[in-house]
């Protein structure tokens, strides 16, 4: 019997299954996660840099993945700026700091929390700025100290989501804002590959073990205000193609997978301008008379 996060409920349908992993949907308000997640030091060997080929990559200024991530930052940044507030901004999943830099250079006092230890050596090194080994419950960061707290692609991968919007509720001063990105299970390419995934054993989007929960923005969105959050703004994006289905060199050499990209790659694409993206931003603001604590317990 596993109990959702959001809301409780024990009771759930499978989705899929992938390297010993059951993904499963709660029956109460549609959250989806796997059901017998990595432990605690499993997790931690995951996100560790000589574990990941990841980790190691961003370390790697001159890789693709870190040139890519220089871009993403960049979006991050664009989508933020109209709700970044006057006073301090606190990056959560940090990662080597891309966004971080591009924050202090708009002239935002930026600092940063990591979960990994290397990575986030790299990113205080690098950026100059603070930046705190862990997760959001480790920092020292005071209550209401914060103007802004972003936390792109990061919900999907800790523990206890629940606890972690709640610990961003105290640390935002009222009237901050919220920014979230995460990949949105009920995009147009999830929804219409899903049927294909167990007959082919292959469905990119979840990325288990990583991934421990995956979001609908209606599940995302409700959540955040039922903890008392206003959500102001919301917009679809999709997953970068090559990152999703792999590279033209990754897929010229597996006939099944080029097929596979070119069947779904086009509503990968096509997924935004529905409203329908396999990713997507979220900024919500806790209210200018909002108690110190979230609203749910």
């Amino acid at each position: 019997m596993v109990r959702c996060n959001f809301c409780g409920a024990t009771g759930s349908a499978h989705v899929f299954s992938l390297k010993g992993f059951d993904l499963v949907r709660c029956a109460g308000c549609s959250l989806t996660f796997i059901a017998n997640p990595p432990q605690q030091h499993e997790l931690a060997d995951i996100y560790s840099v000589g574990a990941s080929n990841y980790h190691s990559e961003l370390l790697d200024t001159g890789s693709a993945q870190a040139q890519r991530m220089r871009l993403v930052a960049a979006e991050h940044m664009e989508f933020s700026r109209p709700f970044v507030g006057d006073g301090q901004l606190v990056d959560v999943g940090c990662s080597v700091g891309h966004f971080l830099e591009l924050a202090a250079q708009a002239g935002v006092e930026a600092r940063g929390i990591e979960y990994c230890k290397e990575t986030a050596q790299h990113a205080a090194t690098h950026t100059g700025l603070p930046v705190e080994r862990g997760s959001i419950h480790d920092s020292a960061l005071a209550p209401e100290s914060c103007a802004t707290i972003t936390m792109f692609d990061v919900i999907e991968h800790v523990p206890d989501p629940q606890a972690d919007l709640q610990a961003a509720w105290r640390l935002l001063k009222p009237g901050g804002c919220l920014i979230l990105s995460t990949p949105n299970i009920d995009g147009l390419f999830p929804r219409a590959s899903r049927p294909f995934a167990r007959p082919l054993g292959y469905w990119p989007h979840p990325e288990p073990p990583h991934h421990l929960y995956q979001f609908s923005l209606a599940t995302l969105a409700g959540k955040l205000e039922e903890l008392g959050f206003v959500v102001e703004k919301v917009s679809h994006r999709h997953i970068a193609l090559d990152y999703t289905f792999g590279t033209w060199r990754t897929l010229i050499r597996s006939p099944k997978r080029l097929a596979y990209a070119m069947v779904f790659a086009p509503l990968a694409r096509l997924g935004p301008l529905l409203s329908m993206g396999d990713w997507f931003y979220l900024a919500a603001r806790k209210p200018a008379d909002a108690p110190a604590e979230a609203i749910a317990a």
